[in-house]
């Protein structure tokens, strides 16, 4: 999956709520505090993570690329 970034970021727990992995923005924090979401292969665990073009996302068997 692949998402492209209109701006210079977004926030992490932002990016995994408007790609609909989740229901509410609560349960995006949630997933990035248990540690079940990779940043270019390292556990990211800030939610407001500044998600720049190049990185990856990984949650589970979804892989994000932001280009």
């Amino acid at each position: 999956m692949t998402y492209t970034l209109n701006g210079e970021f977004i926030e992490l727990h932002k990016l995994i709520k408007f790609l609909d992995l989740v229901d509410t923005g609560g349960q995006a924090k949630m997933l990035i505090e248990d540690g079940l979401v990779l940043r270019n292969g390292v556990i990211e665990t800030r939610k407001r993570a500044k998600i720049i073009k190049g990185d990856t996302i990984q949650i589970g068997d979804v892989t994000i690329t932001v280009i």
